[in-house]
């Protein structure tokens, strides 16, 4: 067994930090790498070495690759963890890691570039008899004939970028007469997000619920799987908030997913921690979606409810050790939350809202866990991903977990920009939330009138509308504007207004 002594993350913020406490628990000397952008960043702070790689943005930074390779060689490193994003799942970089005589903390190359196609997956997992959603086993290029397939599986249909994910190149289809259109816009899309245009139909599964399988490989060809996520509150296809385990699975549907799950990675000889996507109709029918293959975002509700480190499982097989527990030792404990807590804007279409951390004080307590790469007076840079933390709650059962969540929420304070905090109560408080009837469309279906997340006026801003109103209304004289009630608020106007809005 080789043993990692120093470890270089090639990523960056909350998920840089993450690796590397498990690294350092484990014995070993991590390596930053960081932009001109994170020069005061905490993971930079918290390495033992830290480099700068490059000006703020990323093409220009985090993703070069050959940069990150020649700091590797100057110090020293023997393993790199990519995290997730950036060059994460890039077979590539992957390879030229391998060639330079560094460990991967991940996948081989020829497992990450063929799970990367998801033609080249539906293909690879086909032989294991794992559920597929209806459509073509191809990339589609001829109109017409796309049209005559789409008509056969039966509309509405989905167009989506065999190189896609997160949204990008994909785009359903209710009616032949918007075919074309459709299609082209697509292609497009996929061309210009992925240099590779390539797109394939589908069936559209309506409302679906989406399930995710965690899964652990060694390189003694024992896989495993943790069990699962519920990942169906989603904006935009990306996911806001996780849970596990889901609401909706019985012991025996976990078990045939878990099975599916675990033959998915058998077809590409898969290696370390990955994600198996599933979506789940009303009917609970399973649909094999894609693998991802790296360490996803909301591992954390995963290590909640089995008490297992993936960080340290990653390093562990990287270093060629078996894993140390089978399939039977694994069970559910609890139940598990996670809010992603991003810049962004909820009642504005959840638009990023970048600037200043001018407050920031995180949640404490039993069962709370917070995943962050900030500390208050920072800045949210406008090159990167807008999330600031990951907000996780865990309980004996899901009821308890949502009330932590809701309590955590409440003492998490943020002020400067606009979060994702209000909507994650929001979503905690609505019923269909909390009896677990919910699927992909939630937002679509409970969030039309963001308005919903602005308080209720208190008692001096009542006051003080009417006075204001009266003002304008040339109804009372400027010297008996300042309201004498109990309620009102003492100071001058312009004092109220300054600590109304801090």
């Amino acid at each position: 067994m080789r043993k990692i002594e120093k470890l270089l993350v090639a990523n960056r913020g909350e998920i840089a930090l993450r690796v590397m406490r498990s690294a350092r628990e484990m014995g070993i000397k991590t390596v930053a790498i960081y932009s001109e952008a994170d020069r005061q960043a905490l993971h930079v702070r918290y390495a033992d070495e830290a480099v700068c790689v490059g000006p703020p943005a990323s093409s220009a930074s985090y993703l070069r690759g050959d940069v990150i390779l020649e700091v590797c060689k100057r110090l020293g490193v023997d393993a790199i963890h990519p995290g997730y994003g950036f060059l994460s799942e890039n077979a590539g970089f992957a390879q030229q890691v391998q060639e330079a005589g560094i460990t991967f903390i991940g996948p081989s190359p020829e497992a990450i570039e063929l799970m990367g196609s998801k033609l080249a997956a539906k293909a690879a997992v086909a032989k294991y008899n794992i559920p597929m959603v209806p459509g073509t086993e191809y990339a589609i290029t001829d109109i017409e004939e796309a049209k005559v397939i789409a008509s056969n599986i039966g509309f509405p249909i989905l167009i989506k970028a065999s190189a896609g994910g997160g949204g990008k190149g994909m785009r359903v289809v209710e009616r032949v007469s918007d075919f074309e259109e459709q299609m082209q816009l697509a292609v497009s899309e996929a061309t210009s997000a992925f240099g590779n245009g390539a797109v394939f139909i589908e069936k559209y599964i309506g409302s679906p619920r989406h399930i995710e399988i965690q899964v652990l490989g060694d390189t003694h060809g024992n896989i495993v799987h943790m069990f699962e996520r519920e990942c169906s509150i989603q904006r935009r296809h990306q996911k806001v908030i996780e849970e596990a385990p889901s609401s909706v699975l019985t012991p025996e549907l976990r078990a045939e997913m878990g099975r599916c799950a675990v033959d998915v990675a058998k077809a590409c000889d898969y290696v370390g921690a990955g994600t198996v996507e599933f979506l789940l109709d009303e009917n609970k029918n399973f649909f094999f979606l894609e693998m991802n293959t790296r360490l996803q975002v909301e591992h954390p509700v995963t290590e909640q409810i089995t008490g297992l480190d993936l960080v340290k499982e990653q390093i562990k097989i990287a270093q060629g050790a078996p894993l140390s527990f089978s399939q039977e030792d694994l069970t559910i404990s609890g139940h598990a939350l996670e809010l992603r807590v991003y810049a962004e804007d909820p009642t504005n279409n959840f638009l990023p809202d970048i600037g200043t951390l001018t407050t920031y004080k995180r949640p404490q307590g039993l069962g709370v866990r917070v995943d962050d790469g900030f500390e208050e007076g920072m800045e949210i840079p406008i090159y990167y991903d807008p999330m600031i933390a990951k907000l996780v709650t865990f309980g004996k059962d899901r009821q308890e977990a949502i009330e932590k969540m809701i309590r955590a929420i409440d003492e998490y304070q943020i002020t400067g920009i606009e979060t994702t905090l209000p909507f994650g109560r929001f979503v905690m408080e609505h019923e269909a939330f909390r009896s677990g009837d919910f699927d992909t469309k939630f937002i679509e279906r409970y969030f039309q009138d963001p308005s919903v997340l602005k308080p209720a006026p208190t008692q001096d801003e009542e006051a003080m509308a009417a006075v204001l109103a009266a003002l304008f209304a040339g109804k009372v004289k400027q010297s008996t504007a300042t309201p004498t009630s109990s309620a009102a608020p003492t100071g001058s106007m312009s004092d109220w207004r300054k600590n109304r809005l801090k």
